[in-house]
């Protein structure tokens, strides 16, 4: 089981080392919980902090406690793909509604990868940056790189949850990222303001400076907000209202909602 790290809120921490043990498989379905007591051993907390944590859990789903007998894993949830159908009318006001979707996602993306980054998970996130600018610089849109860019950040998060809504939204997200780069790309100064955002995120990151990473994080979907806003209205009539409407096209065609990633 992962230890957890010093620091404020160790309930919560707890509760993430939990989590993720559950997550990987490491405490397995029906498995009974360590003990109080063994908790409190291992990880040098309180019972309070203890009894916090399984209520996290079990707010989660992931365990249920049984009177006498204490904790045990339940089945994981399996997420109804039914329940979410994102089926956006070919505006651009779906394109900056996704924005919004991003702009949640990626601000505490960023912190919690500031909080709990590795050594590894920061230099793929390194990577993937040196990726998006290579493919920038060879002429390409960088839609693929740029969303790996951000997935690397979630991964760095270390968040399960994060990383299954990021999943799930990824069709659209990586379709919607097809408009908002277009639009960039139609001038120099718009492709620089991003790659300054990249760059402040990941310096934060690296800093381990968790209010600057959210800070960061957000002002970067803000201001993608804010160009897809201040379009030429040319570019929103011909590249941009294109690509949308073929987003909305092949979602209404199947009559799907997006399935998680496998």
């Amino acid at each position: 089981m992962p230890r957890i790290q010093l620091g404020a809120s160790l309930s919560e921490k707890l509760a993430t080392a939990l989590e993720t043990s559950i997550r990987e498989g490491k405490l397995k379905t029906g498995e009974k919980l360590p003990t109080e007591n063994a908790l409190v051993t291992k990880h040098g907390v309180s019972r309070t902090v203890v009894r916090e944590a399984l209520s996290r859990l079990k707010t989660l789903g992931l365990v249920e406690t049984r009177q006498g007998s204490g904790a045990f894993v339940k089945p994981l949830p399996t997420p109804d793909a039914k329940k979410l159908k994102l089926i956006p009318d070919g505006s651009i006001d779906a394109v900056l509604k996704v924005v919004e979707v991003r702009r949640a996602l990626e601000a505490e993306s960023a912190a919690l990868a500031a909080e709990r980054k590795t050594a590894k998970s920061l230099q793929k996130i390194k990577q993937a940056m040196r990726n998006l600018d290579k493919a920038v610089a060879a002429g390409g849109d960088g839609v693929s790189e740029d969303v790996a860019f951000h997935a690397a950040i979630a991964q760095a998060a270390n968040n399960a949850f994060l990383l299954d809504t990021l999943s799930y939204l990824n069709q659209f997200l990586e379709k919607a990222t097809r408009v908002t780069r277009a639009n960039e790309a139609t001038r120099a100064e718009l492709e620089d303001e991003v790659r300054h955002e990249h760059q402040a995120i990941v310096q934060a990151i690296e800093n381990g400076d968790v209010k600057a990473a959210r800070q960061a994080g957000t002002k970067h979907m803000l201001n993608a907000a804010k160009r897809i806003q201040n379009a030429d209205p040319a570019f929103w009539t011909s590249q941009g209202r294109a690509l949308a409407n073929r987003l909305r096209n092949e979602l209404t065609d199947k009559q799907i909602g997006l399935r998680p990633a496998k």
